[in-house]
């Protein structure tokens, strides 16, 4: 017989907040993390906005070696994965060997690694190159750091998806447990992909947004005037138990991992299907792993990119799989206060999730002010709403033709 998954831990760190609380108190103001490029010099780019994790110290928090010795991105996953552990009230010294497992992606992995490295060599020669070079821009650093900092001997994988990394890493770290080959799985996504050529080769491709003069203002999902994409930078990292194991250590928990669906659109590199039929198969999916019915669905945290065709193709795909239901779920796009966190993304959607099952309030999707005909459904526009949801998903579609949904329902 089958396991249920429970979600009992968090961690995150994003564009407007350095842990779980300070995050969702943001998204649930309707406060915005999007400003000007200040990692880089970003003069010459047509995007000069991006969500930046602000503040950040890795040296106080690693120390000066330590730091020195990791991306960025796996920096964040770190970060993350001690807030997740530490609200799980979970210790290392009380794991049954090979019985804890990790999953953690990224969509880019190691780029500022892999691009200060290039000028190394390129200005100083080979012999100036760092040892640690390979390992801190290899995408599975993170979850292999992970692994090593807390003594983990099961299953220890790297999700890459694009910008379903983070929601394909919840559902299959669910699908370990739930096989009965683990107990926990430590899981979710890292990205830090703000530097010079990630943001010129999206821009490049016209998918981001060049409202630079007002940038908090800039991602604005399913809105008529949404020009592209904000990126963004951060981690989020939960952690999943079976729900045996968490109520026999007396485990607080937040919710229920019910279904995971996961499709390929298998037609174009960078868009979607225009018929949102791969999205649509990715919910089917989830409902039906998770037993639902559509109109047992109350809130849908939407893959919301605030591109043009991203909006309206996900808009279509939800009328496809709820008909009449479809006009009275909520939905809402995390995207549009924190930008896109790319392989970070399914993962702190996922917990904008639970929160709002957790608490009963929906986080808005701000500056929607232009209704576009062709998504019109309730976006929970700017303001965050009770709700009282019990059943919800968390949509998430990625360059490829990648699609995942997960499912979630409140714990009872």
């Amino acid at each position: 017989m089958e396991r249920q998954v429970v979600v009992t831990g968090m961690g995150a760190i994003t564009p407007v907040g350095h842990d779980v609380p300070t995050t969702w108190a943001a998204l649930i103001e309707g406060r915005s993390g999007v400003g000007p490029i200040t990692r880089f010099d970003a003069s010459d780019l047509s995007t000069r906005i991006a969500a930046e994790v602000k503040d950040f110290d890795p040296v106080a928090i690693f120390g000066h070696r330590e730091a020195r010795h990791m991306d960025r991105f796996t920096q964040f996953a770190l970060v993350a994965t001690q807030e997740s552990l530490q609200d799980a009230g979970l210790s290392t010294d009380k794991w049954q060997p090979g019985r804890v497992g990790v999953i953690i992606g990224t969509g880019i992995g190691g780029v500022d690694t892999l691009l200060k490295q290039a000028k190394t060599l390129e200005t100083r020669g080979p012999r100036r190159l760092s040892p640690f070079a390979i390992p801190m821009l290899m995408p599975n650093a993170a979850a292999a750091q992970v692994a090593i900092n807390y003594g983990i001997t099961g299953p220890s994988l790297s999700v890459i998806s694009a910008c379903a990394t983070g929601t394909d890493a919840i559902g299959e770290a669910a699908a370990f447990i739930r096989r009965g080959d683990t107990d926990v799985m430590i899981c979710g996504g890292s990205e830090a992909p703000l530097v010079p050529v990630a943001i010129a080769g999206f821009a490049i491709m016209g998918a981001l947004s060049s409202r630079n003069d007002e940038p908090q203002r800039a991602s604005r999902p399913f809105d008529a005037t949404r020009d592209g994409f904000v990126p963004g930078e951060g981690a989020a990292i939960l952690i999943l138990e079976s729900r045996e194991h968490a109520e026999a250590r007396g485990a607080r928990i937040y919710a229920e991992v019910i279904g995971y669906g996961a499709t390929s659109d298998a037609a174009h590199i960078t868009a979607p299907d225009v018929e949102g039929r791969g999205a649509a198969e990715a919910m089917r999916l989830a409902l039906r792993r998770a037993g639902l019915q559509p109109e047992e669905v109350d809130y849908i945290n939407a893959h919301g990119t605030s591109t043009p065709l991203n909006d309206k193709t996900e808009t279509k795909a939800i009328h496809d799989v709820f008909g009449e239901h479809a006009y009275r779920l909520a939905v809402s796009s995390t995207k549009s206060m924190i930008g896109h966190l790319m392989g970070a993304a399914g993962a702190i959607e996922a917990i904008a999730t639970i929160k709002a099952l957790e608490t009963g309030i929906v986080h808005p999707t701000i500056n929607y002010e232009h209704p576009d005909p062709e998504c019109d459904l309730n976006y929970v526009p700017n303001q965050a709403r009770r709700l009282n949801p019990r059943v919800a998903l968390s949509n998430s579609f990625g360059f490829g033709g990648h699609n995942a949904c997960v499912a979630f329902r409140r714990y009872e």
